[in-house]
């Protein structure tokens, strides 16, 4: 089976960067979204140079999919690196949800010191959400909310306007579409966002896509891997990316007429379970290692 490299970048991407260049100077603060089980190919490089000059809160989204050893690592790196404070979220347990309007105010100390002395008690802080697509913005404005505002799918492309929010934390989001970047330089990277369902599955081949899963996730998480399949590990050490897939086809029975295996089914199934967590809690993105 041929590789696909991966590459996208339709024409509201551009759009999307031109919005927010116009949209900053009204906003206080800008808050990144990381994907937490990608949070090194989920960021995109073009955000630092965009948003450069603004105060900024890094949240890792989706963090109960994600394995919570390599999460705490990430988060360690990200507040250390620079001085933007970090987060680990996740609209769904909730994790983290509660931190983000004191962390907001502790960044944003001095500026509101300064409002206040000037009498400008209670002043609405606004903030502009950005991120790849799929990455949880949505999902994120709905919990601030308190109520369904946004529109959430999961797939990419689905906010492709901008929109204000008003939140029940005294914050004020300004919702941007989700954002890519021209060009992967780095073929793991543009991988790792299509396997998280950043990249959108019509146009990618699926079982080339998964096959591809299945060997990132024989290297990085065997056990978990072949437990969730029922595949002995041992047996499969020389297997191709492809056999990988062929083995959960048929460990899964999904045969076609005249007994062929159904990949195309395997695929669609290996990649909805690892975006489900249903393997496991798993960051395909390693940790970057402490420095001494």
């Amino acid at each position: 089976m041929p590789s696909q490299t991966i590459q996208w970048f339709p024409g509201h991407m551009a759009k999307t960067r031109r919005m927010i260049t116009e949209s900053l100077s009204q906003v206080d603060i800008v808050i990144e979204l990381l994907d937490a089980r990608i949070p090194k190919s989920s960021k995109n490089p073009e955000i630092d140079k965009l948003t450069a000059n603004k105060p900024r809160l890094v949240l890792l989204t989706k963090a109960a999919l994600a394995d919570p050893v390599a999460t705490r690592r990430w988060v360690e790196y990200y507040s250390e690196k620079s001085s933007h404070k970090c987060l680990a979220i996740d609209t769904l347990s909730g994790e983290g949800i509660k931190q983000i309007s004191p962390t907001i105010r502790e960044i944003l100390k001095e500026k509101l010191e300064r409002y206040a002395a000037k009498g400008m008690i209670g002043k609405q802080i606004r903030a502009m959400v950005v991120g790849i697509p799929n990455v949880g913005k949505s999902s994120l404005i709905n919990k601030l909310c308190g109520a369904k505002r946004a529109k959430v799918e999961d797939r990419p492309g689905v906010t492709v306007n901008r929109q204000w929010v008003t939140t029940n934390i005294g914050i004020e989001l300004l919702d941007m579409p989700g954002v890519l970047w021209p060009k992967f330089d780095d073929n793991i990277v543009g991988e790792n966002l299509a396997f998280t369902g950043a990249i959108r599955d019509a146009i990618l081949d699926t079982e080339d896509l998964a096959s591809k899963l299945c060997a990132r996730l024989y290297e990085n998480a065997p056990d978990m891997f072949c437990t969730r399949y029922k595949l002995d590990k041992d047996s499969l050490a020389d297997a191709s990316p492809y056999d990988l897939l062929c083995a959960v086809a048929k460990k899964r029975g999904f045969l076609i007429s005249g007994g062929e295996l159904n990949t195309e089914r395997a695929a669609d199934i290996v990649l909805d379970e690892f975006r489900e967590a249903k393997i496991g809690r798993i960051t395909l993105d390693p940790p970057p290692t402490k420095q001494k």
